[in-house]
């Protein structure tokens, strides 16, 4: 069966999220279930996430595969590399909703939205 656009037919009974695929529904409920199934070899951290056990491992081998073209600077994972890049572009992709301002850092906003 064909997908039509906007259509999600995956839906989280707990929150009510819906996911055009299933896999993304099973990551999903991890957040509600507290599941980790993703085992650090050295120290037993676990992770919710495959991607976040990898990025992990590289703080055992200080491996940095993510470089900055524009300065060089390497870094853990690709997320980690576009928070860094909107230091040289300036962007600012989250907003205030109550006054507009922009901040380049989640955590940034959160903090700005409490002065609110």
């Amino acid at each position: 069966e064909q997908l039509q656009d906007g259509e999600n037919p995956h839906k989280c009974s707990e929150c009510g999220k819906s996911f055009t695929r299933r896999y993304e529904l099973i990551r999903h409920r991890r957040i509600h279930t507290g599941e980790r199934p993703y085992e650090c070899g050295q120290g037993g951290k676990r992770f919710r996430l495959s991607c976040s056990l990898t990025a992990h491992q590289r703080s055992h081998t200080e491996e940095r595969p993510y470089e900055c073209g524009e300065c060089g600077k390497s870094f853990k994972s690709n997320p980690e590399l576009t928070r860094h890049k909107r230091s040289h572009t300036g962007e600012r992709p989250h907003e205030c909703a109550e006054c507009g301002k922009g901040f380049s850092e989640r955590a940034d906003l959160t903090k700005h939205q409490r002065s609110h």
